[in-house]
């Protein structure tokens, strides 16, 4: 028998003034069985950083073509194609053919990653890549729960998470702008 996958409730606070986004907004997560914590928030991170009315949750791990989060036009094209975690530069290729805008939300130890992949992507003029700190990335996967309420403040390009008890602060690095 399959396993299920585990709905996540997340309610997001977003105050992003580099941007001028200003919304509250919930939202269920679905949670493949093999998806790690780690991966988990770095999706709802790239929701809150890349917010807009049009994106969505893609399938994530059940369906390797389709992106981790996706920002549809109203006829359904794809529009932004965001991605989580560390992707070999065929991936990042093919989504920035696939849409005008790509975004990678980096975690884990890049540094290796970014050295073997930075180099085959920096020529495309539509993708940017940002890295999650591991130490901060650990500290919010370790409190997730099925039911929660986030506070996410953008300024200056650092995050504040709140989750009404402790605030992580995660300062956001640059590895490839357009």
């Amino acid at each position: 028998m399959a396993l299920q996958a585990t709905p996540y409730k997340v309610s997001l606070d977003i105050s992003d003034v580099d941007r001028g986004v200003y919304e509250s907004v919930k939202v269920t997560v679905a949670r493949h069985p093999s998806e790690t914590p780690l991966r988990l928030v770095a999706r709802i991170l790239a929701y809150g950083l890349f917010y807009h009315e049009h994106l969505a949750f893609g399938r994530g791990l059940s369906d390797t073509d389709e992106a981790a989060l996706w920002q549809m036009s109203l006829s359904g094209e794809i529009e932004h194609w965001i991605d989580v975690g560390q992707p070999d530069h065929e991936r990042i290729v093919k989504a920035s053919r696939r849409a005008p805008q790509m975004s990678l939300l980096a975690y884990g130890n890049t540094r290796i990653w970014a050295e073997k992949t930075l180099p085959k992507v920096s020529h495309l003029k539509n993708v940017s890549i940002l890295a999650i700190p591991e130490a901060e990335h650990a500290v919010l996967a370790d409190s997730i729960s099925r039911n929660m309420h986030w506070g996410l403040m953008i300024s200056d390009g650092i995050v504040y998470v709140s989750d009404g008890e402790v605030q992580t602060e995660i300062q956001l690095q640059w590895l490839l702008r357009p």
